[in-house]
């Protein structure tokens, strides 16, 4: 708890579900919060937490409309169950990419570390417009680093994804981390497999893509960064247009038996 304010822990353990209904194009209903504190300065803990919450589920019009609380004598555990809805047959899931669909990004990517992965807006209010006036084949939010998830949602759609190199919104961040590590890693590298940058990869179909890359109609970029294609895989389009293959790279939730 001496690492982050408990009011920015508890904002991002809301975010992190509001941004898993956004990838969904799901309008946020409530929340359930169950919280396990320690029994030394667990009250003054709980209200902190509950600021950030409380915050943000205003700012989406989300309840908070239940869950749990108890004590121990470990350390803080905070769980965060989001609800949404979604008019019939129009959720996005990541199934639905078809070759040739382009690929759109929101935002800009990695270096997340330095801040952003605790004071993130969810992209649900851009997500929803886009539901609304825009036709989106499939969608998954970046949690754990975009090339990991992209190819996460191009094989749940029997296809594969060629990045445009050149075209990947680097964030100002990842130009600063790949500088004070100064471990080797570009900040190209971070951009692809940092996570917690919570943006949306979405599959687009061409003509759409293009009108809305025109248009930038959400008020954050949209980028246009490569397509989806019928051999399975990842894929990179260097400068010099050679295509190469691409590992995933991110973080992966790995669990010991």
């Amino acid at each position: 708890m001496g690492e982050h304010d408990p009011a920015a822990i508890g904002h991002k353990a809301l975010a992190v579900n509001l941004s898993d209904l956004a990838a969904m194009a799901a309008k946020p209903v409530a929340a359930l919060v169950s919280l396990c504190l320690p029994r030394q300065g667990g009250e003054s803990l709980a209200r902190s937490l509950y600021g950030g919450i409380l915050a943000l589920a205003k700012q989406f019009d989300c309840a908070i409309a239940g869950g749990d609380t108890n004590s121990w004598d470990g350390p803080l555990v905070i769980n965060v169950t989001a609800l949404g809805e979604v008019p019939p047959n129009r959720a996005w899931r990541r199934s639905g990419a078809l070759p040739g669909d382009r690929i759109l990004v929101t935002g800009d990517f990695g270096g997340s570390i330095l801040g952003k992965h605790m004071n993130f807006t969810p992209r649900v209010n851009e997500a929803l417009w886009l539901a609304e006036h825009a036709e989106i084949h499939a969608a998954i939010d970046v949690s754990d680093g975009l090339s990991l998830d992209l190819s996460r949602l191009a094989e749940a759609s029997s296809c594969g994804a060629v990045l445009d190199l050149s075209a990947i919104p680097l964030a100002a961040a990842a130009q600063q981390l790949a500088h004070e590590r100064n471990d080797g890693l570009t900040a190209f590298a971070h951009a692809l497999a940092d996570g917690e940058d919570f943006e949306l990869i979405l599959a687009v179909p061409p003509r759409e893509a293009e009108r809305l890359t025109r248009q930038q109609p959400l008020g954050i970029p949209l980028t246009d960064i490569g397509l989806f294609c019928d051999e399975p895989g990842l894929w990179g389009l260097a400068a010099d247009g050679v295509r190469k293959p691409l590992v995933p790279r991110g973080w992966e939730h790995r669990l010991e038996p």
